[in-house]
């Protein structure tokens, strides 16, 4: 072991012990508040088979395809009954039994399932999709499971907003609506038919893509956690920038953004990456709430990274119909952005306290850290290819996970035995379920918006605020999307935005994929933004800092991520597609010249720099307040797109920035 991680283990020792780590999880993550089976042998064995076989399930699926009904149900059926068992009806409630009416559910999960499994042939055929009796009670049960499974594992906002719209059906013919909120009348054969035996309710598209996708590659990443790459991360990090300046900072940033992508839980990897690097940032002279900042904006950043983005890629392609490949380059550049605007904050903060980092002699080098996990980084990268040569994403995730296996046995540290195979289908099965249940709620928004077409309502609402405006359409786009997303898992938080107020950019001629590019970056910085920054909150918790201070923090650092949207809808080149096909074929894209796109990204580079300078009023010494308004202003001239802006941007920049460099020359020379 390493001196650093010597260091590093008596911090976490000493500043956050393990079970105060559980606690800070549990109060702003509720996914964690789970039931404790060490003491009933037979609740531990029942969980663990199904759980394991829930993933058995998702890769046979994938070579053994089942219509798309049947099978979206066993997928929210499973998930039900494992979050029965794994979650407590109440936060204070005993957590070593599991209640007889929790076993009720469970069975009653199953349920679900198997109505529509032995009944699917009399539903499509001899019915029609129009439901009788019978499946409108099965559908109003299968309603009230879900709800209360989300209510166990995410909290109240995302069922509360879910019955509000399943509450507009119900009301909308009434005579105190709006005119514009008007509808027909439906009856509970509408409404828990739309939701129960239609692909367009509860096992909507977004629950397809949690079966095909997203489950798939929540157990890549267990696999890889089990197999070491967190620590790889880390280490790799730790060698490349520990020893240079604020270096624990930018290594929080690198091994976060890296771990974000591919679990795609922005407030879990808060907690579990930020107990090795906040005490680090704060051992050298970061203060609490900046350091907890870092840790939640570096997190947050992940779901935004290629090649995974959390997953939310491979949804974005199934709702958009872009290909992936297009997807993953166009995020790359915004990404590279954003993750250049916080570490530029971080080196400017170090430089401004003369903060250093930490002594070569005391962290791993970057051959032998390469030489004893570099391997694990071949799944990954086996991933890109298999996905860039158009393999079927499902069958591209199991490969992968074949392929880490074995690639985890090249070295003994990394070999994952029988044990460890099982604990991974285990792991990744438990850490789907918050997943798949917001998409089930998420189905029952969808399926409201299908039925009442309450999308075109929000839609036309948000034109008709912007008043014919691009900028004011994308600006209340922005709001709608931050208040979508607010407080709710990445994944989910896409595919509401994507429904509700995507479209609203349509009207103005705005490519399908940019749109939802949009809409997506708002909805994951939500987790940043005050008065609901789940991220940064937990981030606190970790650090012993002020929540809302860690909060306005964050912000702060991510303020590139809410320029970065408006940047790329007003110059589409920065995603590098060419939108000049969009009227023949909207979800294809050329690729700009390459000068093009040289020429945005270089202006969009340094202006991004500057701005991280102007926040921290420091470049090489501080910044006087009036040359660091001007360079604020420069610094966003030089991301708007325009030759004049650019020119004026620019030119302030390097004058502000020489100005700034003279007197720090100056500086050097009165105190020698």
């Amino acid at each position: 072991m390493s001196q650093v991680d010597e260091k590093v283990t008596n911090d976490k020792q000493s500043q956050q012990p393990e079970n105060d780590q559980q606690e800070v999880l549990e109060k702003y993550d509720r996914q964690s508040k789970v039931r404790d089976f060490d003491k009933s042998r037979f609740i531990l064995w029942t969980f663990f088979i199904i759980a394991a076989f829930y993933s058995i399930y998702h890769l046979w699926v994938q070579f053994n395809p089942m219509p798309a009904l049947q099978q979206r149900s066993i997928h929210v059926a499973i998930g039900l009954a494992l979050i029965f068992l794994l979650y407590p009806t109440f936060a204070k409630q005993n957590r070593e039994r599991v209640p007889f009416y929790d076993w009720i559910l469970v069975g009653l999960s199953f349920y679900t399932s198997v109505y529509i499994l032995t009944e699917y042939t009399a539903i499509v055929t001899e019915r029609g999709g129009i439901p009788n009796t019978m499946d409108t009670i099965v559908g109003i049960l299968a309603v009230l499971l879900v709800l209360e499974a989300a209510r166990r594992v995410t909290g109240l906002i995302l069922p509360i907003v879910a019955l509000v719209f399943l509450a507009y059906p119900f009301l909308s013919h009434m005579d105190f609506m709006p005119m514009r909120l008007t509808t027909r009348e439906f009856d509970l054969g509408d409404i828990f038919g739309q939701m129960f035996l239609k692909t367009e309710g509860l096992y909507s598209t977004a629950i397809g893509a949690s079966v095909n996708f997203i489950f798939l590659f929540i157990l890549f990443g267990a696999f890889l956690t089990k197999s070491g790459l967190g620590q790889f991360f880390n280490d790799i990090a730790m060698a490349l920038a520990g020893h240079r300046q604020g270096g624990p900072a930018k290594v929080a940033t690198i091994s976060s953004g890296f771990m974000g992508s591919i679990n795609g839980a922005a407030v879990a990897n808060v907690v579990s990456t930020g107990s090795f690097t906040i005490p680090l940032m704060k051992k050298i002279g970061y203060n609490k709430n900046f350091s907890a900042a870092v840790e939640a904006s570096s997190s947050v950043g992940g779901q935004v990274l290629p090649p995974i983005m959390g997953a939310s890629a491979f949804i974005m392609a199934e709702t958009t119909g872009v290909n992936y490949g297009t997807i993953a380059l166009a995020a790359l550049i915004p990404a590279v952005l954003y993750y250049l605007a916080v570490i530029m904050q971080i080196h400017y903060r170090a430089g401004k306290n003369d903060l250093r980092g930490i002594p070569k002699a005391d962290l791993p080098r970057v051959k032998e850290v390469m030489k004893e996990r570099g391997h694990l980084l071949i799944p990954i990268v086996a991933l890109i290819v298999m996905l860039f040569q158009n393999f079927p994403v499902g069958h591209a995730a199991f490969w992968t996970i074949v392929t880490t296996i074995v690639v985890a046995s090249l070295r003994k540290k990394t070999r994952m035995n029988f044990s460890d195979i099982m604990e991974a289908l285990v792991l990744g099965a438990r850490q789907s379920l918050a997943v798949m249940i917001a998409c089930a709620v998420v189905g029952i928004i969808i399926g409201v918006v299908s039925l009442t077409s309450f999308g075109t309502i929000m839609t036309s609402s948000i034109q008709s605020l912007g008043a014919g405006s691009l900028f004011f359409t994308l600006f209340f786009t922005m709001l709608a999307s931050m208040l979508l997303g607010m407080g709710l898992p990445s994944i989910p938080a896409y595919i509401i935005t994507a429904t509700m107020a995507a479209p609203a950019l349509s009207e103005f001629g705005v490519p399908v994929l940019i749109a939802h590019m949009f809409v997506f970056y708002f909805g994951i910085f939500a987790n940043v933004t005050p008065p609901v920054a789940l991220a940064a909150f937990a981030g606190a918790g970790v650090s012993g800092g002020n929540p809302m201070v860690t909060g306005f923090q964050a912000l702060k650092l991510s303020l590139a991520g809410f320029i970065i949207p408006y940047l790329f809808v007003y110059e589409p080149t920065l995603l590098m597609i060419d939108t000049t096909g969009v009227a023949t074929n909207a979800t294809e894209f050329g690729l700009p010249p390459v000068f093009d796109i040289l020429l945005v990204t270089g202006t969009a580079i340094i202006g991004i720099i500057a701005l991280s300078a102007g926040l921290e009023g420091f470049y090489k010494t501080k910044i006087n307040p009036i040359l660091r308004i001007l360079l604020l202003g420069g610094a966003i001239l030089s991301v708007v797109p325009g030759i004049m802006t650019d020119v004026i941007g620019l030119s302030l920049v390097v004058i502000i920035m020489a100005i700034n460099y003279v007197s720090f020359k100056k500086q050097q020379v009165q105190t020698t």
